[in-house]
């Protein structure tokens, strides 16, 4: 626990170095964050150039993008373990290079085999780059600053999701599918740079997963991939979803494994068990909006491809202009309450959309996408500042990988819930309607989620006689306040 008595020292041992806020590491861990995002919508467009120039289905050219999810998601978890038993810089520096290594390789698939291999492996090391960015930005600065700090990735992470499309538009119409994958390099080589001017040196060696952690990135990814599997078929038969239960004995079976107990015991520990709910819930909602809008501006309401971009951009810039504020927010008034208030205001504009209707306009749509933007943009540093300080300082990596793990089945399963919920529509716009009424709910299923954890905390600080005022202190942040 002493690898931490510095804000610009990793959570994985690296020896103590100076002791001023390192900025560019935040900076860094933004970047991170916004390429990782847009690499997991960037692609989804290009299925059917990538098909015809690759003489496959588009079943088969579909697992470009399911390649990436996957592994992405099966190895957060076993990755955050492995995370908090290496140096983090040697970890960032191997994990950016083979990240950018793979989508270079996937820009240059003569055959779909070759891609999918590619975007395997870089889903992979994707895995890793998402339970990073928290740490680095909480590791860059003082406690007392890490509102502000855990805002940048907060921000430009949701930002590359929902510029995703947008790029991928552009770049399909003027230079080809293969450029999708070569427009994340730039943002590669500087992140590498900065970690490696940066990022303090020292500390552990990289060393090889365990094979317990490949179990458990085995069981997950199991248990994941049946989930998207019953969700996505079931729009043509109702049956598959029955393929969604096995993944319950699978995590059940997780949680009893030496993988699975820690993660247990850090959410036990730090009391974020209903933070990270309130994550899942939230990204959910926020996926199954974006995705069922995009099609609902394109078919139903005949909105060319450049308007309906523009319509959804509403929502990237209420929330880079809330991210702004909602990390001072948070270190003066209270990481609890802001985040809190986030999820409410997400919650607003996500409802505020449920009567769409062919009468309204894009601008109707774009203003109440803007303040479900804001409420974004109130939330996501806050959160994750909330459960990087709650958690025991010698697993910020694990703490980190669980809430990134909240956040990438939200985004994964949001879609995919959204559609299904459309069945229930008698009319198209019915349907959709039903899909947006099933995103309201969910986010405002985080908010009760948040207030939950908000009531607890301010019961177990006034029992403890701590004060309850802005509930931005917590337990851990006092104890590495007191080692700084």
């Amino acid at each position: 626990m002493a690898a931490h008595q510095s804000p610009a020292t990793s959570t994985s041992g690296d020896s103590p170095v100076r002791s001023e806020d390192r900025w560019s590491l935040v900076f860094a861990a933004g970047l991170i964050s916004f390429v990782a995002m847009l690499d997991m919508n960037v692609v989804n467009l290009a299925l059917t150039d990538i098909a015809d120039a690759l003489d496959v289905s588009q079943t088969t050219a579909q697992w470009a993008v399911l390649g990436y999810q996957l592994p992405l998601v099966a190895l957060l978890l076993p990755a955050g373990r492995w995370l908090d038993q290496v140096g983090l810089r040697a970890a960032l520096l191997l994990s950016v290079s083979c990240f950018a290594l793979c989508s270079a390789l996937a820009a240059v698939a003569p055959w779909a085999s070759w891609l999918i291999a590619a975007r395997l492996a870089q889903g992979a090391f994707g895995a890793v780059l998402f339970v990073l960015m928290p740490v680095l930005a909480a590791t860059a600065v003082r406690p007392e600053l890490r509102g502000r700090a855990m805002s940048v990735p907060a921000t430009l992470g949701p930002l590359g999701a929902v510029l995703g499309p947008v790029v991928g538009g552009l770049l399909l119409d003027h230079v080809g599918w293969r450029a999708i994958f070569l427009v994340k390099l730039p943002i590669c080589l500087a992140a590498w740079l900065i970690a490696r001017k940066d990022a303090p040196r020292g500390g552990k060696q990289l060393r090889l997963p365990d094979r317990a952690s490949l179990g458990d990135a085995a069981l997950i990814g199991s248990a994941v991939a049946a989930v998207l599997l019953g969700l996505t078929l079931a729009p043509d038969a109702p049956l598959w979803l029955l393929l969604t239960l096995p993944s319950v004995p699978l995590v059940l079976f997780w949680l009893r494994r030496p993988g699975g107990r820690p993660v247990a015991g850090v959410l036990r520990a730090s009391g974020t068990a209903a933070v990270n709910g309130s994550v899942l819930a939230l990204a959910a909602g926020f996926a199954a909006n974006h995705y069922l809008l995009a099609q609902y501006l394109r078919r139903d309401d005949g909105e060319s491809a450049t308007n309906t971009a523009l319509t959804m951009l509403a929502f990237p810039l209420g929330m880079v202009l809330a991210g702004r504020f909602g990390g001072r927010l948070a270190d003066r008034w209270g990481a609890r309450p802001t985040a809190l208030t986030g999820a409410a205001v997400t919650a607003l504009g996500l409802l505020l959309l449920v009567p769409v209707d062919t009468d309204w306009s894009t601008l109707d749509i774009a203003w109440r996408l803007a303040v479900a933007g804001v409420g974004m943009g109130l939330n996501g540093g806050p959160v994750q500042a909330l459960v990087m300080s709650s958690a025991p300082p010698d697993q910020l990596a694990t703490a980190g990988s669980a809430v990134q793990l909240a956040r990438s089945l939200g985004f994964a399963l949001g879609p995919a819930l959204g559609t299904a919920a459309t069945l229930y529509g008698t009319t198209e716009v019915a349907g959709i309607r039903a899909g947006l009424t099933l995103a309201g709910t969910a986010a405002a299923l985080a908010v009760g989620l948040l207030t939950l954890h908000h009531r607890n905390n301010r019961t177990k600080d006034a029992a403890a006689g701590g004060s309850t005022g802005s509930g931005s202190t917590t337990g851990t942040d006092r104890t590495i306040r007191s080692r700084v």
